[in-house]
């Protein structure tokens, strides 16, 4: 099985790469590359998103062919593609960080500023934080209810339809921090920085059919 990591110059990936090798061991073959062709050709797809959304968004116009190869690989071949962080929100159909911006439109909804209650929650939402599975999940496999992950984010994605939200954590409101839509997962926490947990949900992905 071959799994591509999209790597479009957006932030140090080089967390995400390890644990997806520490996991894969040698039965996966893990490929980080922009090249199209090798992302046609594979299995599974991780988009990491580190920075702000106009900011990724903007990276990946920047590779030619990229974001149409992502959606063909998304939406027509229904693959298997699991966005993380900024990752996931760029699923949406537009994100207002620094201004507005077209998402890839993959899940319908926006991502907008966490409401921080005029100051009572420290933005960014930084660190350890429980997430609530509101929905069974494959990618949640052998991971308990208010499990702890990792998070480092200001903005929030809020999906028009609710069915899609897996996990949801409670940060001056509920966050959505995990979606699913058929072949489509995200995660809005780092599993890659959320120790044992996160490598779960990691193999969780790659063991997907």
């Amino acid at each position: 099985m071959n799994v591509t990591i999209v790597d479009y110059n957006s932030g140090n990936i080089s967390s995400v790469i390890n644990s997806f090798k520490e996991v894969a061991k040698k039965k996966v073959k893990i490929e980080v590359t922009s090249d199209l062709n090798k992302i046609k050709s594979s299995d599974k797809v991780v988009l990491p998103g580190q920075g702000s959304f106009k900011s990724c968004v903007e990276a990946l116009k920047k590779i030619n062919g990229l974001t149409e190869t992502l959606n063909e690989f998304a939406t027509t071949y229904k693959k298997p593609l699991l966005g993380i962080c900024v990752g996931l929100q760029m699923f949406a159909d537009i994100g207002y960080e620094e201004t507005e911006t077209k998402g890839l439109g993959w899940i319908s909804g926006k991502v907008s500023k966490i409401d921080n209650k005029n100051g009572r929650f420290k933005l960014p939402h930084i660190g350890w934080n429980q997430i609530n599975i509101v929905k069974e999940s494959k990618i949640f496999q052998n991971i308990e209810n208010n499990s702890h992950m990792y998070f480092v984010h200001s903005y929030e994605f809020v999906p028009n339809d609710k069915n899609v939200i897996s996990a949801t954590t409670d940060y001056s409101s509920n966050i959505v921090c995990s979606v699913e839509k058929e072949n489509i997962f995200g995660t809005q926490f780092h599993p890659e920085k959320s120790d044992k947990i996160g490598l779960t949900l990691i193999q969780n992905f790659l063991n997907l059919k």
